[in-house]
């Protein structure tokens, strides 16, 4: 990669003209209705223009609280403005500052040991363990014994509780990632993390261990874990300064690498095999370790503000336009980081350059449109997505319009433009009647829709949508489907590669090969099209009758 002043001024000059690069092959929508056609508006010249400026090397990977991710929130501010969308932000301003506090472990004056039988045994920081700084203590110390608690889940639905007959309170538990063999969406749910340590103070324990397994493994393995300790962790704060999703009771959180999961059930009777073996089947083991851990963790901290970029475009309906159909996408990446290949900027092209290029040319078609939706739009570019959805959770919890009047959330995260888009995948349409939404959608642009493929990965409850979730809307997540009439192309493959060799590292850039932008309009037209029926129906959507989600959180919206 280059950052230039050539290439910088370069991205800049096409990046303005984008609303007006509509050269591109168009599709045939003129039988979808006035409103559908101008799905047109949005072109691969554009898409690529946007991604262009925002990943390039001078936004330095649009760390959250960075520069580099001011600039972003700028560039898109001034886009909406350009376009005659309103200002939805603090203020009157297109800015929602979040408050954030930003923490790093200080390593040496942190440590851990495993005592058994009297014997002591120190355990190796980034080989055998991390440790997550405390958000509200610079200095934490505990010692206590460690319990086995299989998955940590308490699911009452599902007639299941690994906590039952455990004794824990004081204890530190030692958990599993991820969640039994549960319907797909009751086991996303129940894989969140933040859930998990809040089960486990919740009955008492004093400190949470989460062990690395072969699946863990395979998705995050313990290196990358290790390589991210340059990012600094972060908490959003409430009005009085408390972190969100802070649990005191614990006073340790960290991960056990699989060198150290067989340290830490050294004398249980139970080896690493075992325990991997139990968590395959729907009855993980559960018990006393007999060792007991101690940890100490000191933690330095920095307060500072990144702006969630929130506009708005007033529907035309007197009464529906007070509803608001939510667009939403991060604007952050991972900053500067440590160097792969000797590159150490974090561009983030595709994660998520592609969504918050996807999200402006939506906005772009929509503030074209000669008569506008009956229901009002609301455009949302989050930050610290990447730090555990920080700017979505802020503003679901914190939204800057009467949270009752947001009806759905449409989230276009991570669009991989690598290959030909022949269908989509909309995380969580199954939940809600915007199943169907969804389904009108790709049939206007003569696409299928396709199940989540990797279930495994709950990944509905991994991007920004979830934080809507969690407050009672109706959301989907926008995916490229894993289709082909190529032989030559297997999506399925590609996809793969990618999130080995360049998810999450600095290659996530624009000189990545086979980036195909017409792909990338198409599943653009996909996220409008949605929004716009979504928008215009009688009947605002819901959950369906019944819906683990819907019941789970009727009681937030």
């Amino acid at each position: 990669m280059s950052s230039t002043s050539r290439k910088f001024v370069f991205g800049l000059v096409v990046a303005a003209c984008a609303s007006l690069a509509l050269a591109d092959a168009k599709p045939d929508l003129s039988a979808a209705g006035d409103g559908a056609k101008w799905a047109e508006h949005i072109t691969a010249a554009s898409i690529r223009a946007d991604m262009r400026f925002l990943a390039d090397d001078l936004l330095e990977g649009r760390g959250t609280g960075s520069r580099g991710h001011l600039i972003a929130a700028h560039y898109l501010a001034s886009q909406f403005e350009g376009m005659g969308l309103e200002p939805a932000g603090d203020n009157g301003s297109y800015f929602q500052d979040v408050p954030i506090r930003s923490m790093k472990l200080d390593e040496e004056a942190s440590s851990g040991s495993l005592t058994e039988n009297g014997k002591t045994v120190a355990l190796k920081l980034r080989e055998d363990f991390l440790l997550s700084p405390d958000p509200g203590r610079r200095r934490v110390e505990v010692e206590a014994p460690v319990v086995f608690a299989g998955y940590g889940i308490t699911a009452p639905s599902q007639g299941y509780d690994d906590y039952q007959g455990l004794d824990v309170k004081g204890k530190i538990v030692a958990l599993l990632f991820g969640a039994p063999d549960f319907p797909v969406a009751v086991k996303a749910h129940y894989s969140a993390s933040w859930l998990k340590r809040q089960n486990a103070a919740a009955h008492g324990a004093a400190g949470y261990l989460l062990i690395i397994d072969p699946a863990l493994e395979g998705m995050y393995p313990f290196s990358m874990q290790v390589r991210d300790l340059a990012i600094p962790k972060r908490n959003w704060l409430s009005a009085n300064g408390v972190p969100s999703q802070y649990y005191p009771q614990l006073k340790v959180v960290g991960v056990i690498s699989m060198p150290g999961v067989a340290h830490l059930l050294e004398g249980s009777g139970h080896s690493a095999a075992e325990v991997f073996a139990a968590a395959k089947g729907k009855k993980p083991l559960r018990f006393a370790t007999g060792g007991a851990a101690r940890f100490v963790s000191v933690s330095s901290w920095s307060d500072q503000k990144s702006p969630n970029v929130v506009a708005k475009l007033k529907g035309s309906d007197r009464g529906l336009s007070q509803q608001y159909v939510v667009y939403s996408a991060h604007l952050d990446h991972l900053g500067i980081s440590t160097p792969v290949n000797g590159d150490a900027i974090y561009n983030g092209a595709l994660d998520n350059g592609s969504g918050s290029a996807a999200l402006m040319e939506v906005a772009r078609a929509f503030a074209a449109l000669p008569v506008k939706p009956k229901r009002s739009l609301l455009f949302v570019a989050v930050t610290g997505e990447e730090s555990g959805l920080l700017g979505s959770d802020y503003f679901a919890n914190n939204p800057t319009v009467d949270k009752s009047s947001m009806i759905a959330d449409l989230n276009m995260d991570e669009d991989l433009m690598l290959w030909p888009l022949k269908d989509v995948v909309a995380l969580g349409a199954e939940h809600s009647t915007l199943d169907g939404v969804v389904n009108r959608a790709v049939k206007a642009l003569h696409l299928t829709a396709s199940p989540d493929p990797e279930p495994e990965q709950v990944a509905f409850i991994r991007s920004d949508q979830y934080s809507f979730v969690r407050q009672g809307i109706p959301s989907i997540a926008l995916e490229a489907g894993e289709k082909s009439d190529d032989p030559n192309i297997d999506p399925a493959k590609i996809a793969t590669a990618w999130e080995k060799d360049i998810y999450h590292h600095p290659q996530d850039d624009m000189q990545q090969p086979n980036l195909d932008f017409e792909a990338g309009a198409l599943y653009a037209r996909v996220a409008y099209l949605c929004g716009l029926y979504t928008a215009d129906d009688r009947d605002a959507p819901r959950w369906n009758p019944g819906d683990f989600f819907g019941v789970a959180f009727a009681h937030a919206h």
